[in-house]
């Protein structure tokens, strides 16, 4: 999995560990956060929406967008106490979210609402929580 940061090339891994998958830079010892990083991505989600336009048209956008934004970090919040099999579940609910969530962002891109410079960020950043989730649901059916 490859995610461009500062015009530099980073590729992810997922790695198994007694049953716990624990997702780190590839060749580095430095794992990610992952829970820190989907709440500050839902957090970051919400700010944006908070910017844009009041009108009734957008409503629906604004809604769904907040609601699969903040669900993947629920999800894979609810994920750390699970069974192995709740676990994968959660991950795949998270994924499906992740998708969802660049779905939103990309019409709202369309109608070009809000900072452009932000919108670029968040499908960015929805776009590599979604490799990263993928990552762990592929290696999770490797595991089967």
């Amino acid at each position: 999995m490859k995610s461009k940061e500062r015009n530099r090339v980073l590729e992810y891994e997922v790695l198994e560990n007694e049953g716990i998958f624990v997702v780190q830079e590839k060749g580095t010892k430095y794992k990610i956060n992952l829970r820190s990083r989907l709440l500050n991505f839902s957090i970051a989600v919400l700010k944006f929406l908070i910017g844009l336009p009041q009108k009734r048209e957008l409503d629906v956008i604004k809604y769904q967008l907040s609601k699969s934004a903040t669900s993947i970090g629920a999800n894979y919040e609810e994920s750390q106490t699970a069974t192995y099999n709740e676990f994968i579940q959660r991950i795949r609910i998270s994924l499906r979210e992740a998708n969802e969530t660049i779905y939103w962002l990309k019409i709202i891109d369309a109608l070009n609402l809000g900072s452009t410079e932000n919108r670029i960020k968040l499908i960015n950043e929805a776009d590599q929580i979604g490799k990263i989730l993928g990552s762990i649901v592929s290696k999770a059916n490797q595991r089967k």
